[in-house]
């Protein structure tokens, strides 16, 4: 097993042998990571601007240099 690992002196890194994960699998987490992303998109691009779920500001302040570093306009 030794001569299989990726550093020499250590036994749980395998490099060979890596079975494909089935896409069965991955697709849930697929499209948990899309749903997440695309509420995180919504509230740093969209909340508080035209379109607002919340009242107030709070969120606008909270996600305002995340909108300014993506080149979302704010004011």
């Amino acid at each position: 097993m030794a001569a299989n690992a990726a550093f020499l002196d250590d036994q749980f890194l395998p490099v060979g042998d890596a079975a494909a994960i089935p896409l069965k699998d991955i697709a849930p987490w697929a499209v948990f990571g899309l749903l997440i992303a695309m509420l995180a998109l919504y509230f740093v691009s969209t909340e508080q601007g035209a379109v607002s779920l919340f009242d107030g500001k709070a969120v606008h302040e909270f996600v305002h240099d995340g909108r300014h570093l993506l080149g979302f306009p704010c004011h």
